[in-house]
Parts: C-alpha cells; structure tokens; sequence
C-alpha cells in the first residue's frame, strides 16, 4: 500500500472529546440522580411503613402493620398509576426496554417529565412494597439525564445516543458500584455499535460515577463474598446449572407476558392496574415480609447460605409471584434485583446436590446466569457478579454456567424479557450484529478503474449520437477536462437533451464542485450519499483539488463486499482433508 494511504483503524471525524466531555458531566449527574433515587426509595419506605419521615434504611420486612400491611402497595400502585396517567406513560415498565426503544426509535430524546417523574414513581412504587430493584427506573432516568443534555448541544442523533447510554450505564454503576459491567451492559444491550465515539464517552462516564459513588453512596462491594476455587469436576455442575438457570429465565420471561395479557384483557383502565397489582403485592408481603421491597439484604443473606431451605423456597415462590403480577400490571420498577434474588435463592437450594464442589458458590453462581441468560448479556453478568461480590474464585464457574444459560435461552426463546416489550409495541430488534463489510472495503477496492468518460471540449450532438444512442451503456458519463483529466460534472440524457447541439460539453457545467467520491472512503459513506442524493452512481476523484478522475462507483459496485460476506457466512468447506495412521494431510486447491 502506498505510504500516501490515509485510512485509518478508526473514524477521525467524530467529536470525540466533544462528546467525552459532555459525558463526564453526565457522569456526575447521574450519580447525584442514582443517590437522589435511593434517598427517595428510603424515605418512601419510611413513610409507609412506619409512618415517619426519614433517609435511614428501614427493611419493609420489619413493619408491625400486621394485615394493614396488604393496602400499604395497594396506595403506592393507585399514586404510580395517576401520575403515569396524568404525568407522562413513559414511566411505565422496568427502563431498560424504554431505554432501548428511545435509542432506536425515537433518536435518543427523553422528555424532561421522565426525568423527573420516573425516580419520583419508583421511589412510591418500592418505597411501598413493590419487589422491585432500582437499577431499572435509574438506567431510564440517567438516560434521560443524558438526553436531556445532549438535546442542548449541536449533536447528532448517533451522538445523543452515546450520551443518553452514558447517563444510563452511570446511573447502574452509581447503584451497584459495577462499572466495568456497566459498560460492558452498553456494548452488550444498549449502544448497537462498538465505535470508539459511543466506548469513550460510556467509559468516562461510568468511571466518573465510580469515582463519586463513595462520596454519596458507599464504597466497597455490595456483597462482599470469599469462596474456594472448584475443581474440574464441577464442569458438569455447571453445564447442569447453566441449563437449570435458563429454564428459569425462560419461564419468568413467558410468565410475566401472560400475566401482562391477562391483564390487558380487564374491563378497566391501565391506570388501575399498578393498584391491582400492589393488592397482590400487599397479600405476598402479609405471607412472606422479606418478600417486599427491593431486598439487597435477603440477597446478600442467600449468598452466604444464612437461610434454611423452607425458607428460602416459600421466599422465591412469594417473589416470583408478587414480582410477575405487580410487573406486569404496568408499574415503575427494575428487573435486575428479582432475577439477583431469585436466582441466588434457587442455586442456595440446588446448591448441595450439584457434585463437584463446595456448595457456598453455587448461589452466586446461578445469580450471575440467571441474569445473563435472561438479558442475553453472559459477558455483562460474569463481570457484574465479580464486581459486586469481588470473588475471583468464582469467575470461571459463573462464566461457564452464563454461557450455557445464553446459549439456551438463545436457542429457546426468541426475544429476551427486555425485547419482548419492545416487539409487542412493534418494532423488531435484531441483536446480532458485526462488522459492516461497507465499512471494511474502501471504494478503490471496488470501483470501476477506467471508466468511460466525455472529454469537456466534445460537441454535444457527437456526444448525444455516440453516448446517449437507443441503447447506451450507462445512464450518466463523467465529464473531464481534455488537458487535465480533472472532473467537471457528470452528464446524463436529461442534461444532454434539448440543449444546442453546437455547444461544447464543458459549457453546460457551472463553478460548482460535482457531487464526488474519494478512493480511501468506506464503501458506507458513499451508499449513505448515493442514497440521499437519490442517485446510482458517482465519480472517484484522487482528491478534492486537482479533482482528478480515477475511476467510478455505482450501486452494482457496493454489492461486491457482501459476495465476500456470502462467501464466510453460507458457504461450507472442508479445507483440509486429514488422515490419521501415518497418512499425508493434503490442502485442498
């Protein structure tokens, strides 16, 4: 390659320390929003529980209400549901599909209500029992926070979304003191891309937050956990555990749509549903105390096995069903905490059957696959468990039992908890995705060298006659000065027509600079412009000064990188042919 190449491993255009610094900022407010979030969770929980006016951490658990504890959701449902009807819809769901769909759908804008009501609604919807977690309404509203902001700035939609994703990921590490995990939460669910112009700005963002978090919230792991290294043989346990685990997300992801059905289908408005909703709430946590609330202190209990088996079995049975129904009757809340402790609570209970190991890591363990294989993000729930427990020795185990959880929840289910919604709203996600071949080959790879062009000085009745016959080769000609090779435009039938045929060809063109191509742009940058310029084919020129033609680019051309992708993707080979017992390997060829 010539050493006057210019391509680069990396977009150099984007405003990369533009947006990196809006993100620090972003950063920062979303963890004043997380600890604003939490303060609110707790004075709600005080206030409904206790009667009192307090921040201090009071468990639910601890109310002496007796039976009155069953209207206590109920009152906190019907305020979800009246400010969700009359505040802003958007605060209805567990965030993240709504953080989704404003990416995608709706060019990474958040409205200034959501901001403000989706920590408001949470907080009355946990504060009052709701078995929620608060990762949830904090990824939405950080998101928001993120938008908002970016709203003010000269930015792109794709830019906007690096920030809204920033104050979301922040928002989760300010929770959960995860920050690595945030960000791989980004690349794995929320940015659709890995460029280092939506990365950057996540990671900034997300290490700001860690930074501030000890400031605000606490330092230290949420749950801190040592335990011992398994042996080889515990590999089976994990492949056992990995599918038990995605059985379980499976289940929970198909029960919470029925019951959203079930729901859809009452003769009453939407807004009442969070009340009903709270009443079975109210009932479990009458049942069951610990089942209420966000429940980091049952986790943490279940992790260090500090629970009996009878306990922990009538704890998951309330969980699941008060969590599915006040879920899916529309109310404000997250979903990573429920999947945290409903998954712990089955490996605490699976945990002394499974061979191959000490039973103290398997509730950590089906923790961390429960929740990769329910949000098809394996990578973001290995990282995620180490960072809220700092337990190294329990990071192969969980990677090998996530993987096994998202590959069958992959094969089993056709859209995750998260996509679910969204696709019910109408709009399919398809979450594959890889290198653009676009992106990989530049226009010199593809273009047509040497093309057929006019000289300017041409008569245009020699040209109409020789070029624009009843059957010509092309629809348009590039058009180059006779002396330099430089372009001056490009000449299609329409420009030729009803023109005087004395004129010379270089006459019908004007000062201004032809809509071009360069030889090092990606294949992408020249399909976007042939798409918005509503046209089939553009010159290459060396540079924009001397404008010299080297060749052209049409729509036929930008179909060659996908016969190489075609090739790598459809076409099945054997490469080499192997024989054992002393025989020769031959290539094939």
């Amino acid at each position: 390659m010539s050493n006057h190449d210019t391509r680069r491993d990396f977009d150099g255009r984007s405003r990369l320390l533009l947006l990196t610094s809006i993100a620090a900022v972003v950063g920062a407010l979303s963890t004043v929003t997380a600890d604003l979030l939490l303060h609110a969770i707790r004075v709600f929980t005080n206030l409904f529980f206790f009667q009192k006016l307090s921040t201090a951490f009071t468990s639910p658990a601890a109310n002496t209400l007796g039976p009155w504890v069953i209207v206590v959701p109920v009152i906190g449902g019907l305020v979800v549901g009246l400010i969700a009807r009359y505040g802003s819809e958007a605060i209805r769901g567990h965030g993240i599909p709504e953080a989704i769909e404003a990416i995608l759908f709706k060019k990474s804008t958040m409205s200034p209500k959501v901001a403000v009501l989706k920590p408001l609604a949470s907080g009355i919807a946990i504060g009052s029992g709701g078995p929620f977690g608060a990762e949830g309404p904090i990824i939405m509203t950080g998101g928001a926070v993120g938008s908002l902001i970016g709203q003010h700035f000269h930015l792109t939609a794709a830019e906007r979304k690096a920030l809204l994703v920033a104050g979301a990921t922040a928002g989760m590490t300010a929770v959960f003191g995860t920050p690595i995990a945030a960000v791989l939460l980004a690349v794995e669910l929320l940015l659709f891309e890995l460029r280092p112009r939506s990365l950057a700005p996540v990671a900034v963002a997300c290490a700001v937050a860690g930074f501030l978090r000890p400031l605000l919230i606490e330092s230290g792991p949420l749950f801190p956990l040592h335990t011992q290294a398994l042996p080889p043989s515990a590999l089976l346990s994990c492949l056992i555990a990995g599918v038990l685990c995605g059985m379980l997300a499976w289940l929970l992801s198909n029960a919470l749509y029925k019951v959203e059905d079930g729901f859809h289908k009452l003769p009453i408005h939407w807004m009442w549903w969070p009340a009903l909703g709270g009443l079975a709430v109210g009932i479990g946590g009458y049942l069951q105390p610990r089942a209420l609330g966000v429940g980091y202190d049952v986790i943490a209990d279940l992790l260090n096995n500090h629970l009996a088996a009878t306990a922990i079995a009538s704890l998951l049975i309330v969980k699941a069903v008060i969590w599915l129904l006040a879920l899916g009757s529309g109310t404000s809340g997250g979903v990573l905490a429920p999947l945290l402790m409903l998954g712990a609570g089955l490996g605490a209970l699976l945990g002394p059957y499974l061979p191959g190991g000490e039973p103290a890591v398997w509730p950590l363990v089906f923790m961390a696959a429960t929740l990769g294989g329910m949000m098809r993000a394996p990578v973001m729930a290995v990282v995620f468990a180490f960072e809220l427990t700092h337990d190294a020795n329990a990071l192969l185990p969980v990677l090998a039992t996530a993987t096994v959880a998202y590959a069958f929840t992959v094969l089993t289910m056709d859209r995750s908890i998260l996509t679910e919604k969204i696709a019910r709203r109408g709009h399919h996600i398809y979450r594959e995705y890889g290198i653009d071949p676009l992106e990989r080959h530049s226009v010199a790879e593809v273009m047509t060298h040497v093309p057929d062009t006019i000289a300017d000085d041409a008569l245009l009745a020699d040209v109409v006659s020789t070029h624009f016959h009843a059957k010509p080769r092309h629809r348009a000609y590039p058009v180059v000065r006779s002396d330099t090779g430089a372009l001056v435009g490009m000449l299609d039938r329409e420009g030729a027509a009803s023109r005087p045929d004395a004129l010379r060809v270089g006459e019908l063109f004007g000062v201004n600079v032809p809509l071009v191509a360069l030889a090092d742009e990606t294949c992408r940058a020249v399909a976007t412009r042939l798409a918005v310029h509503g046209t089939g084919r553009l010159p290459v020129v060396a540079d924009m000064q001397s404008r010299r033609l080297v060749g052209i680019i049409s729509h036929s051309d930008l179909i060659k990188p996908a016969l190489g992708l075609h090739t790598d993707e459809l076409e099945r080979e054997t490469v080499r042919h192997v024989r054992f017992f002393g025989a020769r390997r031959a290539d094939v060829g």
